[in-house]
């Protein structure tokens, strides 16, 4: 996943540094505030993918002592940064510029280099959304685009897909804001369309935040990795109930699971140590993205009870 996630990535840096400079020589010749807006928009967008590159670069470094649990959150904080730059710096300059050349509107000159501009950039950011898309699809499966955003582990992905999205609309908007300028003659749509860019920018970082944030806080792993380890602990004869399981991800490829189990009476301490290293190993081999299992041996409680602190406990 790591290294398709990096394709995607690195595709976009491509993308978006092949014609943000286009962009900035369009808009300093014809003075279109639709075209600055989007310019800026590319510049952010590079930005934005070299610290992704920076994150996932960061998250394989090994656990130490004091990250025991390794660097796997480092995505997660940079992903949230992307998403407050894009809200910060893209969506709050292309709303400035837009209500500037409201209040001091300006002919675009020369239209003609904006649309060869607007044009090529559809190009290329239609690559790089295609080969997001791609991945982003074979990595949501049978469930929905929303159900697999809302779920999915590893928010680079669709990070670079959400940007790519916003760049294709805005550069739609620009296009739209250029042509109706110049056939009715006025200037102010121009200014419009840099204003209607800089709230796709902001909804686009608004909803990654809310997505990358839960991700920062600390999300379960899936429903059905959480009912896979309960069946795997079921199935043990020597555990008469599963209590509790808590999982974590750590990383999107790092799930930490905390399990509380209650071994029957007549099993003996070298049984439960047994029981705990099988557990272990197989829901490991079932969950290949669980790294850590901790298994508490604690009676049965009801799901409104606290555990004793004195509770004795084993973990692997």
């Amino acid at each position: 996943m790591a290294a398709s996630t990096k394709k995607v990535i690195l595709a976009a840096l491509i993308g978006n540094s092949l014609i943000s400079v286009t962009k900035f020589i369009a808009a300093a010749i014809t003075g279109s505030s639709a075209m600055l807006s989007e310019g800026i928009h590319s510049v952010v967008d590079t930005g934005n993918q070299i610290l992704l590159l920076y994150g996932l670069r960061q998250a394989k470094r090994p656990a130490d002592e004091r990250f025991p649990f390794g660097h796997g959150k480092e995505i997660y904080f940079w992903s949230f940064v992307v998403a407050i730059l894009i809200f910060a710096v893209g969506a709050g300059i292309s709303i400035y510029e837009g209500i500037l050349h409201l209040i001091y509107p300006q002919t675009v000159e020369s239209p003609l280099i904006n649309y060869l501009v607007l044009g090529m950039a559809m190009v290329f950011e239609a690559g790089a959304w295609w080969f997001a898309y791609k991945e982003f699809r074979v990595l949501k499966g049978d469930r929905s685009y929303f159900a697999a955003v809302n779920e999915g582990k590893d928010p680079s992905l669709f990070v670079v897909l959400f940007e790519d999205t916003a760049a294709l609309l805005g550069l739609l908007v620009a296009f739209v804001g250029l042509l109706l300028g110049q056939i009715l003659e006025s200037p102010y749509f121009d200014g419009a369309a840099s204003i209607v860019i800089g709230l796709i920018l902001a909804g686009t970082a608004i909803w990654l935040a809310y997505e990358t944030k839960s991700l920062l806080i600390g999300e379960a792993a899936e429903p059905q990795v959480v009912e896979g380890i309960r069946q795997i602990a079921d199935a043990e004869s020597r555990i008469e109930s599963v209590n509790e399981i808590l999982t974590l991800h750590m990383g999107p490829d790092f799930i930490l699971v905390n399990m509380s189990v209650d071994f029957i009476d007549t099993v003996k301490a070298e049984e439960v140590e047994m029981t705990i290293v099988l557990l272990n190993r197989q829901i490991k081999q079932h969950h290949p993205r669980v790294r850590r299992v901790f298994i508490e041996a604690e009676p049965w409680k009801r799901a409104d009870e606290t555990p004793r602190p004195d509770s004795p406990g084993a973990s692997t």
